[in-house]
């Protein structure tokens, strides 16, 4: 952003996590991210009675909310076509539940897989990717809900943002993950900041989570290694404000990881 005014974290939990932090999330009006579609047991069963839940739960909450997708053991860029109908049904689930708590935005995880690093880009994942989000955009857009694709595996900010491009759509953007794309940058990627700065106007969406590189901790910043002030330099920079969810392993975690914004200066 031009201006040097402190950014707004919000963070992801599950619905029976926001009694919680109600009161934090509407001091401010944050934006939050719930966690219960990524259950497919949550999908398949009373969701209307969930999202109500949620509903019920923020009331008075004007910030922006999303959720975060399906994704166990499920690709979106799927080369058997039956399996990838299956995957268009689940997504649409998920939007559907979006749209029942007035969520704008749905986290789905990026295709790419690697073992070892390659030479070319992987342009048959990009192309399935493409394909199984045109059937689904649709009713992202009617949702009025943006899919936001999440680095997992992949080590490349550039083909990320490619792949995403691709899809020629105004309601699929760029998610990153701090803590993976760390994780990849001790390998042969790049570090977050660079992910960010590369994503530009494309990003839409930030798990923020330390780590120490061995595995995907989810730990609270500054308990791991990322260097929080190049991240959030990397966010200052942008002429948007995508949103900024601390995603945390323990919910407990959540307030801790606040905490180290505010006395860092970077965040409120």
């Amino acid at each position: 952003m031009t201006d040097t005014a402190p950014l707004v974290v919000g963070a992801a939990m599950r619905s029976i996590d926001l009694p919680t932090y109600r009161d934090w999330l509407l001091e401010k009006q944050r934006d939050v991210e719930i966690q219960d579609a990524i259950s497919p047991e949550v999908l398949d069963g009373d969701w209307k009675a969930n999202a109500a839940a949620v509903n019920d739960a923020l009331d008075g909450h004007t910030g922006r909310r999303g959720i975060h997708g399906p994704f166990l053991t499920l690709t979106i860029a799927p080369q058997d076509p039956k399996l990838q109908q299956l995957v268009v049904d689940r997504l649409k689930q998920g939007l559907e539940f979006a749209a029942e708590i007035g969520g704008t935005h749905m986290v789905i995880h990026s295709p790419v897989t690697y073992l070892g690093q390659p030479v070319n880009k992987p342009k048959s994942t990009m192309s399935r990717m493409q394909e199984t989000l045109a059937e689904v955009v649709p009713f992202a857009q009617q949702a009025n809900c943006t899919l936001m694709v999440e680095n997992i595996f992949g080590y490349r900010p550039d083909w990320h943002a490619e792949m995403v491009r691709g899809v020629e759509s105004n309601f699929v953007r760029v998610s990153i993950d701090t803590g993976h794309a760390y994780i990849t940058s001790l390998q042969y990627g790049a570090p977050p900041d660079v992910w960010i700065r590369r994503a530009g106007d494309l990003l839409g969406h930030v798990h923020l989570q330390d780590t120490d590189g061995m595995y995907d901790r989810h730990w609270a910043a500054g308990q791991g290694q990322i260097r929080w002030h190049s991240v959030f330099k990397a966010l200052q920079a942008l002429d948007h404000h995508p949103r900024l969810i601390i995603e945390m392993m323990q919910k407990e975690d959540i307030p801790v990881c606040a905490k180290y914004f505010v006395d860092e200066g970077l965040a409120v």
